[in-house]
């Protein structure tokens, strides 16, 4: 039975972001797929690289050692067939847990060598989905978070494996919109589109973790 991570990097374990995750998920475990699933904002305390290189040398070398909240992940995702990592945009970047994540997942791999450049080859398919208060297009060639996004596509393709994209924009961010005073938004507009476009953005992302099982791309 192939094995798939669900990491989601949101504080919120059950908006936008967590709901999109256990949907990918879901559609990865319809598909014949045993399911790890982890809440980063629940885990022990952790925090990114400390660069003590102890992954740079000997039996350790390719592996973190600091053993804290991440160990669990780093683990789990290094024996996976497929991995889901779902992250809101916090100004303009990914989560900063899922940051710390990303910096111990790449710092262990790199050689510092001109050949090879990585102690493993970085294969295992991977489904990432950033949910944004900004509207999708923002995220398409030429828009606003365009570079970011595909920085952060080939920053997980060097550290885990081939990597996809789904943004899920203009999300609902709080219930009730009378309680702030925000004038950027427009709450009913996003009440909206969350009741129309996010139950068709939710069945998208689990067709796409099923086809992380019954077809992974490379």
């Amino acid at each position: 039975m192939p094995k798939v991570v669900a990491i989601n990097a949101s504080p919120r374990t059950t908006w936008n972001t967590a709901t999109l995750v256990q949907d990918a998920a879901q559609g990865a475990h319809d598909a014949g797929a045993d399911i790890e699933y982890f809440d980063l904002y629940k885990l022990d305390p952790f925090m990114g690289c400390r660069s003590c290189f102890a992954c740079k040398r000997g039996k350790t070398a390719g592996r973190c050692v600091c053993p804290d909240g991440l160990t669990p992940v780093l683990d789990a995702i290094r024996t996976a067939d497929g991995v889901i990592i779902g992250t809101p945009n916090y100004l303009g970047n990914v989560s900063a847990g899922l940051y710390a994540l990303i910096e111990r997942l790449v710092f262990q791999n790199l050689t510092y060598q001109t050949d090879p450049r990585w102690y493993h080859v970085p294969s295992t398919p991977t489904l990432f989905i950033m949910t944004s208060n900004a509207p999708s297009g923002s995220y398409q060639d030429g828009g606003f978070y365009s570079d970011m996004l595909q920085s952060r596509l080939l920053t997980l393709t060097n550290a885990i494996g081939p990597t996809r994209p789904f943004v899920c924009g203009s999300t609902l961010q709080v219930e009730d919109y009378s309680r702030y005073e925000w004038t950027m938004f427009d709450g009913d507009e996003r009440h909206r589109r969350h009741e129309r476009i996010f139950p068709l953005e939710r069945e998208q992302v689990h067709e796409l973790g099923t086809e992380l099982v019954t077809n992974p791309w490379a």
